[in-house]
């Protein structure tokens, strides 16, 4: 694991430059060491998240995505991009033991987040909803080769857990290639870096969710690191979440009920070797619970886990808290 953090953080220099914006249904960031850079890197990320929207999108009607519905169990042949956004899934699935899996996109529907977020009502009335296990990750059938996909009749996907993270590693790496700089790209939290960090590494201030609304205060819900490789993400029950009928729901689900899962952690966030690994593993330890800390460990990641009740617990390097 590549990614090394340090407390505190510290003024980027003059001669870096960023921009701000939107995409994905989140606040997007780009970040590079020579403002000289900055017009390219936000062209390439510009193009990235467009690509990636259109072939992962569950909410675009024209994405190739949402076109998977109509194929009935019969095997399809999909971009290059959409196959390794799935494979990129199916290995979550597979390293968590199916904690993350990418077929909860009915369930996810039938939860209410059946629309980009920003469109979907913050309280309404009360909806049905079933418990019970989503169809399962091994009923997915990719050939890489021949880019060939089969799902079952009636299966949704949901790539939300890992594809923006895939955008993530993906812009930062071609902004690194293609202009020789530092760059860190930032995607509603998920954080990836490239080329050459600035000295001390790339300040990131990590923030709990549910905690101090203003990220820019030092409280014990936010706390500055540092970032020099690899990427960063931060996974909660409170930043996407809705009621109907007076029922909190929010975008994690347990695949083995197909409901927003109840978990002792409100914020977890990770630094990984890439911003998918972090992704990955930040989502599963909401899902797993209790074991989060332990699992965390034993995979040689550094996190920091924010309890219900705003109590921190950080483990492997990461600095502050308790390990």
């Amino acid at each position: 694991m590549s990614t090394v953090l340090a407390g505190g953080t510290s003024t980027l220099p003059r001669r870096m430059a960023s921009a701000d914006g939107v995409a994905l249904g989140t606040q997007v960031r780009v970040v590079v060491t020579d403002a000289r850079a900055l017009g390219v890197a936000c062209s390439l990320l510009d193009a990235e998240l467009s690509r990636i929207d259109k072939a992962c999108s569950r909410f675009r009607k024209d994405s190739e995505l949402v076109a998977l519905d109509g194929a009935d169990g019969v095997p399809q042949e999909i971009s290059g991009l959409l196959a390794e956004a799935i494979e990129v899934a199916l290995r979550a699935a597979r390293v968590t033991g199916g904690q993350v899996d990418l077929t909860v996109g009915q369930a996810m529907n039938d939860a209410g987040y059946d629309r980009d977020f920003a469109a979907v009502a913050r309280t309404g009335r009360a909806i049905r909803v079933v418990r019970r296990p989503v169809p399962g990750w091994q009923l997915v059938q990719l050939d890489l080769e021949s880019r060939r996909l089969t799902i079952p009749s009636g299966t949704r996907l949901d790539l939300g857990a890992t594809a923006k993270a895939l955008a993530a590693d993906r812009a930062a790496s071609q902004i690194a290639e293609s202009t020789g700089v530092g760059v860190l790209v930032s995607l509603g939290g998920d954080i990836a870096v490239g080329g050459v960090a600035p000295s001390g590494g790339w300040p990131v201030r990590v923030q709990d969710i549910a905690g101090h609304p203003d990220a820019t205060v030092e409280t014990s819900n936010t706390q500055g690191i540092s970032l020099t490789s690899g990427g960063l993400a931060t996974s909660s029950t409170a930043a996407r979440k809705w009621t109907r009928g007076g029922r909190l729901m929010h975008h994690i689900l347990d695949p083995l009920s197909g409901l927003p899962v109840t978990s002792p952690w409100r914020t977890v966030s990770v630094a990984a070797a890439s911003c998918v690994d972090a992704n990955i593993a930040s989502t599963a330890s909401i899902v797993r619970g209790i074991d989060a800390p332990g699992w965390l460990q034993r995979g040689g990641l550094d996190a920091r886990l924010v309890t219900d009740g705003g109590s921190i617990v950080t483990v492997g390097r990461w600095p502050g808290g308790e390990n």
